[in-house]
């Protein structure tokens, strides 16, 4: 697996370099916007890792850039930033990136997040849409003790019917079947709903409560509050 690292701090560069290196990956690095997007569209790296706060081209603009490219766009990003970047990283999810991982941050973390959306990226290759299979991973979900049949609009919990709404399904169904990707109220509103839909992000809290709560003892912590952010569904080990 090849890693592309963009950073416009050299030891912030080596030391992610020395980690992902240490664990079996191999890298090349950037040190600034318009090289980052030159070397991803050279050597299409499996995963790129970037930081949002550079000079000239900041990290948004790479990620708009890359993932507009037909030939880049498929390629995960894990976003670097500081804490104090909240709609920066919301942001950079709306563009399409993947994940994001906050400064300090330490390299056992770095690598379960890189190791986490590698694994995302070969499940969505697993099932082409032209396999036998795209049907039933389209009409069902089965995550954890969760199913979600979307033909039926039937949700199951360890066996249970749970009732939900139609928008509270809708909802669950879009979150589970993106198991440890972060998105933000928005973008689950822009899903559920559509874009010109009017309604405040708050409300998406709401739904998430009585999701939480139908769900029961046992699943309501499967669906993750990131602060500042969004929600994350809980991915299995």
């Amino acid at each position: 697996m090849n890693i592309l690292i963009v950073d416009d701090e050299e030891p912030i560069r080596e030391l992610i370099k020395y980690n992902v290196e240490k664990e079996g990956f191999t890298s090349f690095t950037a040190d600034n916007g318009i090289n980052a997007i030159n070397s991803a569209r050279l050597n299409l790296p499996d995963i790129i890792i970037l930081d949002l706060m550079m000079p000239d081209m900041n990290g948004l603009d790479v990620c708009r850039v890359l993932k507009n490219d037909r030939e880049t766009s498929q390629i995960p990003i894990i976003m670097v930033t500081a804490k104090t970047e909240e709609s920066d990283i919301v942001s950079g999810l709306e563009l399409g990136a993947d994940d994001y991982i906050t400064k300090p941050f330490s390299p056992k973390v770095l690598i379960a997040r890189i190791n986490s959306v590698l694994r995302r990226s070969k499940k969505n290759a697993a099932f082409p849409a032209t396999s036998e299979n795209s049907e039933l991973n389209e009409n069902e979900i089965v995550v954890h003790n969760i199913c979600i049949n979307h033909k039926k609009h039937q949700i199951t919990v360890s066996n249970k019917n749970v009732d939900l709404s139609t928008t509270e399904f809708a909802i669950l169904e879009f979150l589970a079947s993106h198991p440890g990707q972060v998105f933000s109220r928005q973008q689950i509103i822009n899903f559920v709903k559509g874009e010109s839909y009017p309604v405040t992000e708050r409300a998406i809290d709401v739904q998430i409560l009585n999701i939480r709560h139908k769900l029961g003892e046992g699943a309501e912590n499967l669906i993750e509050t990131i602060r500042g952010i969004g929600y994350r569904f809980l991915e299995e080990e």
